[in-house]
């Protein structure tokens, strides 16, 4: 492997994904129970032996860099051998990160100092799997400038990404950044879908760094890879591919699986995802030996099912992912994905929910289609999800397609309005996504005098 160098820009903020993300960055989000979503583009990068990568961090860092320091530590003598999370710095001048351009252009001297011959330059708030390696050696066969990894969507899914047009040697010839719906250009011969970036990059470092510094000058620019550096690469002539994401072939995949990957910007999408891995034959496999995902370690102790008795329709766990330190005490979950450290009550029924750790549901509790947060109390005999009437009234946070957002912290009594934890409603006030929602459903909530990361109240 040429010496590469990786960065991983995790400064976003996710605003679709609020309240999940009004008190962490959008790479620090909880998924699968046990992770976080940066975790799939770090595991990607180890398993494809690259060991020197720059997680480029902004807003609302400081739980993402305690994850970094705590769990993805390589150092000691080897120091050629890093993750390091780099927070915003400012070098180029006193303000935040402009663009994606930008974030790699203020850490210019990183990228310098280091020598690579290539940088790799990827996003850290997807899931899915690629063996990294693969893709460089395409952007080298192909001499290429910068190499973009290419997926294809449904044209109404094609306005949330940049897309791309191509020739018959997989040379870019067009790139739209977010276009509309009715303008997004298609795939030849398939008028549904379109061919869309990634957000994953191979440069050239010489080119990289020219690119960005031209860029830099520009009063125009919004200092984006998308809108503005990969359009003027292309139309300067510069030798821009593509990587065709399906030919990746994953090390312990079976041959037939087909390639996946997710962008979890939205809380339905975020949900979806979540689900996605308690199928029976989960279109993502996290039990793949050969490409392990990695996360911190917890020192719990296992999942324990306990009290089933004579009651058949509890005491049971049906199509779901319960992780380390959960208990199971003659509860029912049905399609659940249950985070670490929750504990289920008896005789309480949880289906078709998203539960991201240290979640507890009191006894006779019924629950569904409900995605909550860290630290989460529901108080026994209370009923969610049965009533989208009387849910819309009480609950603040809904996705589009009906599910119920809990934020952390959150105690849920059996009637009345929920109590979000202090720190929680002073962070959700102030965020713009969830401001408006703060102020105009004031009677669906009281502000708790506790942290949201205090034990809850007994359910």
């Amino acid at each position: 492997m040429p010496r590469t160098l990786a960065m991983v820009l995790a400064g976003g903020k996710g605003s679709r994904l609020a309240p999940l993300t009004s008190h962490r960055a959008k790479p620090a989000v909880p998924f699968g129970g046990r992770y976080r979503i940066v975790d799939f583009v770090l595991s990607n990068f180890v398993n494809s032996g690259y060991t020197r990568i720059l997680v480029l961090t902004q807003y609302m860092a400081s739980s993402l860099i305690r994850h970094l320091n705590h769990t993805w530590r390589m150092g000691g003598l080897l120091a050629d051998q890093f993750i390091e999370p780099v927070p915003a710095q400012m070098r180029r001048g006193e303000h935040w990160y402009e663009g994606t351009a930008d974030s790699v252009y203020q850490n210019l001297n990183l990228i310098h100092d280091d020598h690579a011959d290539h940088v790799a330059v990827f996003g850290g708030d997807h899931i899915y799997k690629i063996a990294v390696d693969q893709m460089e050696a395409h952007h080298v066969a192909m001499d290429a400038d910068l190499t973009i990894a290419a997926f294809p969507v449904s044209k109404e899914e094609a306005n949330q990404f940049g897309v791309i047009q191509v020739d018959a040697t997989g040379r870019i010839t067009g790139f739209q950044e977010k276009p509309s719906i009715e303008e997004a250009a298609t795939m030849p011969g398939d008028p549904d879908m379109c061919l869309v970036s990634m957000g994953n990059y191979f440069f050239k470092r010489k080119v990289l760094e020219e690119m960005l510094v031209a860029d830099s000058t520009s009063t125009t620019s919004s200092h984006d890879f998308g809108k503005d550096l990969i359009p003027a690469m292309v139309r300067d002539g510069y030798r821009v591919f593509i990587y065709d994401f399906s030919t990746n072939k994953v090390e312990g995949e079976a041959p037939d699986a087909l390639p996946y990957w997710r962008d979890v910007g939205t809380l339905d999408a975020y949900f979806e995802a979540n689900l996605d891995l308690r199928a029976v034959l989960p279109a993502f496999n996290l039990y793949n030996r050969h490409w392990p995902i990695r996360s911190a370690t917890t020192n719990l102790p296992p999942a324990k099912f306990v009290l089933a008795g004579k009651q058949r329709e509890f005491g049971q766990v049906v199509d779901s992912v319960v992780c380390d330190g959960t208990i199971v005490s003659g509860a029912m979950l049905v399609n659940v994905v249950a985070g670490v450290d929750c504990y289920f009550h008896r005789f309480a029924s949880i289906e078709n929910s998203v539960l991201n750790g240290r979640n507890r549901i009191g006894r006779h509790c019924w629950v569904k289609n409900v995605m909550m947060d860290n630290n989460v109390t529901v108080a026994e005999g209370t009923t969610i999800g049965y009533d989208p009437d009387a849910d819309r009234l009480r609950f603040p946070f809904h996705t589009p397609k009906g599910i119920i957002v809990l934020p952390k912290g959150t105690f849920v009594p059996r009637t009345g309005p929920i109590e979000i934890a202090q720190d929680m409603v002073a962070m959700l006030q102030q965020d713009p996504a969830t401001a408006d929602l703060m102020r105009t459903r004031a009677d669906t909530y009281v502000a708790a005098r506790r942290h949201s990361n205090d034990s809850t109240k007994t359910t």
